[in-house]
């Protein structure tokens, strides 16, 4: 391997600017004697013809002798094994647009480019070499040393994506996004390619299978949420030139039908609050808090006794959407609610056994074990999936709506909704609004002929 491809392969290692005199016309890519961008316009014929050819990316280089530029030697590295010509044509782009900054940063194939060699490598192996090169394009027989990085595996890229990213996202998130690449990683290794392998082996195509692998054993949404993660991921070592493209953007978001826990009807409420009255007082108030505070079941297992301001009948909550929101406590809440003043204003207000104590578990595992202790309820009532704790925050809205459209305009109903709510916007209450069928015409049986 000449001492061009070996250069090619760190240009990501170093972005400083190195001025040089235009010597050289920028790097082209020979794709075959076609336009790559009509591909699908081609006979079958004509597309197997053309990627049977070798697809190289070409230069002039300005001879110091003779002043005149004069064509290199074709780079073609990896290009030809691949068979498809998008992958093929993907590939050379990435080789054009190194061998471009190579250029710009100071290469000249008729110099020795030792100074360039040092810039561009870290120390860390030293490879001897003796290569008998093409005189009028490269320098004659010479014997180096080139001292070349060692490129990083994927799974110590990943590492380090990851590692940027703990301190931008939340614990639960980040426990989300961390487990969506532990298991990519992990079916790497179950499969050809393994996360030992270097960085610049993975490609779209890997990522591709990968997404379709999720597909198959899951849902859409959750292969598109992996897609946004490994694209996040995947960012952050771009912009750190630990890799050249992002190329799961190009990939396809498929469409997916959003999962929803219906609306409890009238009965099934008043049956279940009856049921928890009597067997488990504490899931009594943790839904209590959804229906008349509104709040999601992730935000109750958030609240702590000093999140509660009973005499300024206020609750502070984290949401989703803002760092801190603040709601009132419906005078209902506070009536349910035990003596707070000799408690630790750092305890949780639900846990397991007591309302108000220590509780040393993840939000994410709060949150699932009510959502399993209750389970216990849907299973008394023959309830399946389509019904959760979520479901109680969905009843409150559509039942609150249909109290103030008795007397309200449809705006003025969802303006005070939307205080009540916490919706942002008029748009994301509307849309949410229509996403639980709170808005539901009258009977209209008298107009049916």
């Amino acid at each position: 391997m000449s001492k061009l491809l070996l250069l090619l392969l760190a240009v990501h290692d170093t972005v400083h600017d190195l001025p040089m005199k235009t010597n050289y016309s920028e790097p082209k890519i020979f794709t075959g004697k076609v336009d790559v961008s009509k591909w699908n316009k081609l006979s079958k014929q004509e597309q197997n013809e053309a990627i049977s050819k070798e697809w190289y990316v070409y230069f002039s280089f300005r001879n110091p002798q003779t002043g005149k530029l004069e064509r290199q030697t074709n780079v073609k590295l990896e290009a030809n094994r691949i068979k498809t010509a998008k992958e093929r044509s993907e590939y050379l782009k990435t080789v054009q647009q190194n061998l471009s900054i190579l250029l710009k940063k100071g290469y000249n194939p008729y110099q020795d480019n030792t100074k360039l060699n040092n810039k561009y490598f870290n120390k860390v192996d030293i490879v001897h070499k003796s290569e008998t090169l093409n005189p009028k394009k490269e320098i004659a027989q010479v014997s180096t040393s080139i001292i070349v990085e060692k490129e990083k595996t994927i799974g110590e890229a990943f590492e380090f994506g990851l590692k940027n990213k703990i301190n931008v996202l939340g614990k639960a998130s980040y426990s989300n996004y961390q487990g969506r690449i532990k298991r990519f990683l992990a079916w790497l290794d179950n499969n050809e390619i393994k996360s030992s392998s270097g960085i610049s082996t993975l490609n779209k195509k890997i990522l591709n299978e990968y997404l379709n692998f999720i597909l198959e054993t899951s849902r859409a949404t959750n292969r598109n949420n992996t897609r946004a993660d490994l694209s996040s991921l995947i960012q952050v070592l771009v912009d750190n030139e630990l890799m050249s493209t992002n190329f799961v953007k190009s990939i396809s978001i498929l469409k997916a039908t959003p999962e929803r826990n219906k609306t409890y009807s009238v009965k099934q409420e008043s049956d279940i609050l009856n049921y928890l009255k009597v067997n488990d007082p504490i899931v009594l108030l943790y839904t209590q808090f959804i229906i008349y505070n509104l709040l999601r079941p992730i935000e109750v297992n958030r609240l702590k006794i000093d999140d509660l301001d009973l005499e300024g009948k206020k609750l502070f909550v984290k949401a989703k959407n803002k760092a801190v929101k603040v709601k009132i406590i419906p005078q209902k809440i506070i009536d349910l609610l035990p003596d707070f003043s000799q408690m630790n204003k750092n305890h949780y207000l639900f846990t397991p056994t007591i309302i108000g104590g220590e509780w040393e578990a993840e939000e994410n595992n709060r949150r699932d074990y009510f959502s399993k202790r209750f389970k216990v309820v849907k299973d008394h009532f023959g309830l399946n999936d389509d019904y959760g704790l979520y479901s109680f925050r969905h009843t409150s809205i559509t039942n609150l709506y249909k109290e103030f459209i008795k007397t309200l305009t449809p705006n003025e109903t969802k303006s005070k909704l939307m205080e009540i709510t916490g919706h942002q916007t008029m748009q994301a209450l509307e849309k949410y609004l229509r996403d639980i069928d709170a808005a539901l015409p009258e009977d209209y049986s008298h107009l049916l002929k």
